[in-house]
């Protein structure tokens, strides 16, 4: 394989999510398993192009496919020779890092350098986000290249972060301001103001059957800090009927222990 083509067929930046997304590149990355790893996270954010600069131990890498779970992030990841080789497309590069390095640039947020990237993306820009190897982090020859240092508030007396890990949290700050998935949108189903009525009209009058309100003069007041709970949680019209349900039971019975009540 020619060390600069893709290793299998190359996907456009953000094809997945259908909009251009940065290239994640590695360079000089060590285990395999954390190549699989960050290949992996980098799929579940729909980033779509990484890129390994001269990886230790050679490519393709049976340990990075065990860690990659399918990823095609992995199939599609292009290896170069060299740093230099793996950044000559790129207009913007972020280096990300954990020790000051005496240099003069701008210091991001993942959060911060992710929504500039998304800028810099949409006016047709290639950006490409720099992690360093697992013993040494990136050396400065890189971070002198990059725009921007982008680090994380991470405790000084152990800033030391997993090369997936720290994948994962760039790949997250570039989905962060996006919607959640349509499978865990609320339920359309919210109660009426009929229904909650309802609801309450039959607690009031079972817990006056129970002398809950005591004393009497106090039951506006009990009522109202009770409703507002209710208000509080948005309940569905389902949810409504499950609680009668179990206003229900609690007074009546259920099955054998059902009582009976004249009214």
């Amino acid at each position: 394989m020619n060390r600069d083509e893709p290793a299998g067929r190359m996907t456009e930046p953000g094809a997945a999510s259908g909009a251009p997304a940065p290239v994640f590149i590695l360079v000089g990355p060590q285990m395999g398993e954390n190549i699989g790893a960050c290949a992996r996270v980098m799929g579940n954010f729909a980033i779509s192009q990484l890129r390994l600069a001269a990886p230790r131990d050679g490519w393709p890498n049976p340990a990075a496919q065990a860690m990659a779970a399918g990823s095609p992030v992995l199939d599609n990841a292009q290896v170069f020779d060299d740093f230099e080789a793996a950044v000559a497309d790129c207009h913007t590069l972020y280096a990300t890092t954990a020790r000051p390095r005496g240099m003069v640039k701008p210091v991001l947020t993942a959060r911060q350098a992710m929504a500039r990237a998304r800028s810099e993306l949409e006016a047709g820009m290639r950006v490409g986000v720099l992690f360093g190897a697992e013993k040494s982090g990136l050396p400065n020859a890189a971070v002198t290249r990059a725009s921007a240092i982008v680090t994380l508030p991470v405790d000084p007396d152990f800033a030391s972060l997993n090369l997936a890990m720290a994948c994962g949290v760039m790949a997250h700050e570039w989905r962060a301001g996006d919607p959640a998935p349509d499978m865990f949108e609320p339920l359309a189903d919210r109660a009426g103001a009929a229904e909650m009525e309802g609801l309450y009209a039959h607690l009031q009058d079972e817990l006056e059957r129970a002398g809950f309100f005591y004393p009497p003069e106090k039951t506006p007041l009990m009522m109202q800090n009770l409703i507002n709970g209710f208000a509080r949680g948005g309940l569905t019209s389902q949810e409504v009927r499950t609680l009668r349900g179990v206003i229900k039971a609690l007074t009546l019975g259920r099955g054998k222990a059902r009582i009976v009540r004249e009214d």
